[in-house]
């Protein structure tokens, strides 16, 4: 039974960081699969944000790059997005999603994707 469990969103300023963690059970890091970060605003669609894979491949949107870093421990089956210098613009529902037995290396659609985890807020001022 795969599970995504996220933690560390919130409201920050204009410049903040914040740091989110998605811890995976029912399969481990040193499996084959794929892992993103995605978010929504309300009214739009959902996008992805950055992705990876278990041989470390990683992608990011354009609009973060420089200032968003996903990260993974394999020990601990836990993915990370670092977020800094945020904006009002990232303002979102942020989601982790995985899929498992499949090597996906670039920002796909999130119906490439299986599993999801709750969402967790964040709201820039």
């Amino acid at each position: 039974h795969v599970q995504l469990v996220e933690s560390g969103g919130g409201s920050v300023q204009s410049g903040g960081s914040l740091r989110f963690s998605c811890k995976a059970s029912g399969y481990s890091f040193y499996s084959v699969f794929s892992m993103a970060w995605f978010r929504q605003a309300p009214g739009k669609e959902r996008e992805g944000v950055a992705a990876t894979n278990s041989v470390g491949s990683i992608s990011y949107i354009d609009s973060v790059k420089g200032r968003f870093t996903i990260s993974k421990d394999d020990a601990r089956d836990t993915l990370y997005l670092q977020m800094d210098n945020l904006q009002p613009e990232d303002t979102a529902t942020y989601y982790c999603a995985t899929e498992l037995r499949r090597l996906l290396y670039s920002l796909s659609r999130s119906s490439e994707y299986t599993y999801w985890g709750q969402g967790t807020q964040v709201t820039v001022s």
